[in-house]
């Protein structure tokens, strides 16, 4: 083997064992995210006051943070951050590091003043199907929880740093650690505080997002300058990337604005809760791998671009895009197939009745359409972001908004909380193509024949998963009563599915199944 060869090989190993290190960490928070979750909805579930208010209190300052700052903060301050890495050195980073953290800590606590201001506009803004009763304890909580938008502000520049520094471990552990706050609350607090001390729980969580970053940070030598200037070389370049850029992450937050609008309206205002439920565990299961990966990978493209080295960051978004795919699609139709007894398994009980249940699981089976356009959305947005063109995001963002509200107006009021998800599915896809769309014609993008020809593998791998899970279900579903019969149904129909998919990958000779059958061999070999 030659050496560059041998060089790549060492390269794809290291960026696999980095991806699966994450996506391990990633997966533990989003683990405790649905333990957190299944303990709201026990709780609280879908229909009572203090659950409505709660779930469109903690979304507004989360979309407002999402719309303004979120995304943005990654793909705005990773690209010139790595390029002051690499053409001026660590020290320069650093004081550009320390001058973004300024300006954003004092956006944020700007538009946190805002929002505790005008808490009751925004309530209705969000949600004009509540009572009057409802709304004012909404907006109540909203003032509580505004701050998060601070926080947030803080522990995202701080994971932009560690992860332009090649570090994604404590960046992806940070939801662990406000979840097992939030968590720690139900068992210990919940019936002494109620929904105002588990707003404050969120709170709490939040700001250790950040405090627990901070030996990270102090490890790499990085010391915090106070530094507010706006005008500074690298803060420029940062804001000429972030309109565009920050108008296309706009995409799913203000999607899930409409949909909770829309949702407010149904079945007395609990559609906003089933939503917000179906979303978080879809969110959850695609972003374990999607944004493990899109983290994993941004920083790389970032150095690409930088070295303008066109032919290796043209594979690397090849190969990105080729191994998502082929675990995105079967998760697709598996949660599509499993859809109810996923959800009863996971927040079933309670105050989460069957009623809870039965629309919930209908938004879960909805929007699981909308992964693949998600996975691919997700990457190749970050391409563009990575060579700080933000202009064909925020198109493709604005025409996928657009078409979401149109379904949502065409689909809410026929099919329900399962309109809204199927609405949210739609954009998601329309988001996907328009953004291939022109990487195509100008022949940078990666839909080869024999791409496409794996992607007609993958769909027939997948097809036979699915019916393979959905027969395995249809005759184990029912024989134990309550969590113990849906669990037997989940775990059967899973590993029926599994042992259908990678087999029918190595058939066809897919890369990842013939790379999961070395693995498989190997380890046989060891004992």
């Amino acid at each position: 083997m030659e050496r560059g060869e041998e060089t790549l090989s060492e390269n794809k190993d290291h960026s696999t064992r980095t991806i699966s290190v994450v996506m391990a960490i990633t997966l533990l928070g989003k683990v405790l995210g649905l333990f957190r979750d299944h303990l709201m909805a026990v709780h609280y579930g879908t229909t009572g006051m203090e659950a409505k208010a709660f779930y469109i209190a903690s979304r507004i300052p989360r979309v407002f943070f999402d719309v303004v700052f979120a995304s943005a903060i990654a793909a705005c301050f990773i690209p010139v951050f790595s390029e002051y890495l690499t053409q001026r050195g660590k020290k320069e980073a650093f004081r550009f590091g320390s001058n973004f953290l300024s300006v954003m800590a004092l956006l944020t606590a700007v538009l946190t003043v805002l929002g505790i201001l005008f808490a009751q506009p925004l309530v209705t803004l969000f949600a004009d199907g509540y009572d009057p009763q409802t709304a004012e304890l909404a907006a109540s909580l909203t003032r509580v929880m505004f701050p998060t938008v601070l926080f947030t502000g803080v522990a995202f520049s701080f994971v932009g740093i560690l992860q332009a520094m090649d570090r994604f471990n404590i960046p992806a552990l940070i939801s662990t650690v406000s979840n097992l706050v939030i968590i720690g609350y139900f068992f210990f607090l919940d019936e002494r505080f109620g929904v105002y001390g588990l707003a404050g729980a969120y709170l709490l969580g939040w700001l250790l997002q950040a405090v627990v970053q901070a030996p990270s940070l102090r490890r790499l030598d990085f010391r915090y300058r106070p530094d507010f200037s706006f005008r500074s070389e690298g803060m420029r370049k940062a804001f000429a990337l972030m309109g565009p850029v920050m108008i296309s992450t706009w995409v799913q937050p203000i999607n899930l604005t409409i949909n909770s609008k829309f949702g407010s309206r149904l079945y007395e205002g609990a559609g906003v809760s089933a939503i917000e439920f179906s979303t978080n565990l879809y969110l959850v299961i695609a972003g374990v791998f999607v944004l493990s990966v899109t983290n994993v990978i941004f920083p790389k493209l970032s150095r690409l671009t930088g070295r303008e080295q066109e032919g290796e960051f043209r594979e690397t978004l090849r190969t990105t895009l080729h191994g998502c795919l082929f675990f995105v699609l079967p998760m697709s139709a598996g949660l599509m197939v499993l859809s109810r007894p996923l959800i009863s398994f996971i927040y079933g009980g309670g105050a989460f009745d069957d009623f809870s249940v039965s629309i919930t699981s209908q938004g879960l089976f909805w929007v699981s359409l909308g992964m693949t356009g998600y996975a691919v959305q997700n990457i190749l947005s970050r391409a563009y972001f990575a060579r700080q063109k933000g202009k064909v995001p925020l198109a493709a963002g604005a025409a996928s908004i657009l078409v979401n509200v149109l379904l949502c107006m065409a689909l809410a009021q026929r099919m329900g909380v399962a309109g809204l998800a199927l609405s949210s599915a739609g954009s998601s896809t329309v988001y996907a193509l328009l953004l291939d769309i022109p990487l195509e014609l100008r022949g940078e993008g990666v839909l080869s024949r024999s791409f496409l020809l794996d992607l007609g593998k993958m769909a027939l791998a997948t097809a036979l998963m699915a019916v393979g899970a959905w027969a395995v279900a249809g005759l184990i579903e029912g024989l134990l009563p309550g969590k113990a019969g849906e669990l037997l149904t989940l775990g059967a129909s899973a590993a029926a599915g599994v042992a259908v998919c990678f087999p029918a990958a190595v058939l066809l000779r897919l890369d990842e199944g013939q790379l999961a059958l070395k693995m498989v061999k190997r380890v046989w070999k060891r004992g």
